[in-house]
């Protein structure tokens, strides 16, 4: 087969870049290892940065994101057991969006299908080859088990942090950051309506607890768990009882948690991780195949959605002859990657309990939440980073 780009991944990065490229006459195919069921149905992130919203209203994909996404102009953090709002309208003239991930997938998969875009599920044995080269190689099995190749111009690897596309840069063309978390997060997804109309960051002695939602019936809810705890040690009542102790507030804005059946649970480690560059040869990472960051600061799936904005116009330029985009995509992500490294640490440094922490530390965070509600510039300063900042 013969394609001008190959992108491999059927996540919000591929599906993303994939379209906009079909939508600028680009020929390119999506290779994703899962069946196409499983790819619309992961539950993943759920806030939107006002940017991202803006982009995928403008490619007319924002239908259903306008009829059922949750729009916020603030959110609260947290602790001495007392409320305190973010306004982050009023601070920015921006909003956020609760519109979980795997819609956003869903209605890249439609948008693809409707218009006869090539997507090829449940494939396997991808491998790269002569990526510095002008016409890289990607091998695979397709569905039915049949060796095939593709040849092309371009690879987009968006194959998440798992995937084949970054361990297929040679160790020595890399350079690696990397920081591991003394803490996980226990997720669940519970069929309840959402107790309070915006999200919650919560900083409590117990550990932080973050109240979010999916949808006006479903609500998503976290607690800061060990990384080595076992899921089975954590009955839906223990939840529960756990959720309602670190969200609690006293006096004035009693707080009430909702309970419901919890219909999924999960652990998830706390990590942030950046691979530089983003380029080698002709190939290009994008999303968490390249930097992941921690939920904390909801800059994941936004920050995949910048990246290939502007992957999509360097390749483009590539394929009329003009390497300089190409060029400069490493370095034009790679600035927002670490602004959003650093706001996401900021937010899990500052609301997460240390095990590790001495009294010191624990007081300095304690000053850091108390001036951050407190300060018009610092709050602001939050709010600015969280609505999203503008694209590149």
């Amino acid at each position: 087969m013969r394609t001008q780009v190959a992108v491999i991944g059927a996540g919000p990065a591929g599906l993303l870049l994939s379209f906009l490229l079909h939508e600028a006459g680009i020929d390119c195919v999506v290779l994703e290892a899962r069946d196409r069921e499983y790819v619309r149905q992961r539950v993943r992130a759920g806030v939107c940065e006002q940017p991202t919203v803006e982009l995928l209203t403008s490619l007319g994909l924002g239908e259903r994101l306008a009829a059922e996404g949750m729009p916020h102009e603030g959110l609260s953090l947290r602790f001495d057991r007392a409320d305190h709002r973010i306004a982050l309208t009023e601070l920015t003239g921006k909003t956020i969006t609760v519109y979980g991930q795997q819609e956003i997938v869903k209605d890249l998969i439609d948008a693809h299908e409707a218009r006869g875009y090539p997507i090829s599920f449940e494939v396997s044995d991808v491998s790269l080859s002569d990526v510095d080269t002008e016409r890289p190689r990607v091998g695979y099995r397709d569905a039915e088990g049949v060796a095939r190749t593709i040849e092309c111009d371009a690879v987009a690897g968006c194959d998440g942090f798992h995937g084949i596309c970054r361990p297929s840069i040679p160790d020595s063309a890399l350079t690696v950051y990397e920081r591991e978390y003394p803490f996980a997060w226990l997720g669940v997804l519970a069929r309840t309506p959402p107790s309070h109309h915006e999200l919650i960051y919560a900083h409590h002695e117990r550990g932080f607890a973050l109240h979010s939602m999916r949808t006006p019936e479903i609500t998503r809810l976290y607690l800061q768990v060990d990384p080595a705890e076992s899921l089975e040690a954590w009955s839906d009542d223990r939840i529960w009882a756990e959720l309602t102790a670190r969200l609690e507030v006293e006096g004035e804005g009693e707080f009430t948690l909702r309970e419901g059946p919890i219909l999924d649970k999960g652990i998830t480690p706390m990590r942030s991780f950046v691979a530089e560059p983003l380029r080698h040869g002709r190939l290009f990472l994008a999303g968490d195949a390249a930097h992941i960051v921690p939920p904390t600061g909801a800059k994941g799936m936004n920050l995949a959605i910048a990246d290939v904005r502007v992957l999509s116009r360097a390749l483009e330029a590539l394929l009329r002859g003009d390497e300089s985009l190409a060029s400069a995509y490493s370095d034009t992500c790679l600035r927002r990657v670490w602004r959003a490294e650093h706001f996401s640490w900021f937010m899990t440094t500052m609301l997460h309990t240390d095990p590790h922490a001495d009294g010191f530390a624990r007081q300095l965070q304690l000053s850091q939440l108390r001036y951050t509600t407190s300060s018009r510039a610092a709050a602001t300063s939050l709010a600015e980073n969280y609505v999203g900042l503008p694209f590149v």
